[in-house]
C-alpha cells in the first residue's frame, strides 16, 4: 500500500465514520443512545460539550483500521467486500471497546453493551464499503516500490 492510498482512505474512513455515526447516534437513535450512556450506575457521563478533536481522532483511528482491512484483501477493493471487512471490523472493534468499558466502569448495562456493537455495523459497513470505493480507483503502481523498500529495510535489520 503506498503513503497516498493509506491517507485517502484513512480520511475517507474517518470522514464516513463520523457522518454515518452521528446519523445513527444523534438523530434516527439519540433516544437509546442517551438511555445506554445513563443506564448504569454512573451518572453525568456525557461530556458537554462534546470533544470534537477527540471524536476525530477515533474516527481517523478507525479510518485507518478499515483502511488496511480493506487493502489487505485479495484482489482489488470492491463495495460488497469493502462492506463485509466494515461489519467485520467494526463489529469486533464495538464489542472489544463495549465488554471492556463494562467490565471496568459503570457506564451502561448488558443491554446497551450487547446492542452497541450492532448498531455500530451500520457505520462500519458503510465506511468499509465507501474506502473500497476510493481504493479502487487508486493507483497501485507505487506499491511495488515500497515493498521492495520495506523488504530490503526487513532483511537489512537481520
Amino acid at each position: 500500500m503506498t503513503l497516498k492510498r493509506f491517507v485517502i482512505g484513512t480520511i475517507v474512513g474517518g470522514v464516513t465514520v463520523l457522518a454515518a455515526g452521528y446519523l445513527m447516534f444523534a438523530t434516527v437513535l439519540s433516544d437509546f443512545y442517551a438511555y445506554a450512556l445513563s443506564a448504569g450506575s454512573a451518572t453525568g457521563v456525557q461530556r458537554q460539550p462534546v470533544l470534537l478533536w477527540a471524536v476525530a481522532v477515533g474516527a481517523i483511528s478507525y479510518g485507518a483500521l478499515l483502511t488496511l482491512a480493506v487493502d489487505r484483501q485479495s484482489g482489488p477493493p470492491r463495495i460488497l467486500t469493502g462492506a463485509v471487512t466494515g461489519a467485520i471490523v467494526g463489529l469486533l472493534m464495538w464489542t472489544t471497546s463495549n465488554f471492556m468499558l463494562f467490565g471496568v466502569t459503570n457506564v451502561g448495562n448488558a443491554t446497551s453493551t450487547l446492542l452497541i456493537p450492532l448498531i455500530e455495523l451500520v457505520p462500519g459497513t458503510v465506511a468499509g464499503a465507501v474506502v473500497a470505493f476510493v481504493l479502487a480507483r487508486i493507483s497501485h503502481r507505487a506499491d511495488y516500490d515500497v515493498d521492495l523498500i520495506v523488504q530490503y529495510s526487513a532483511s537489512s535489520q537481520r
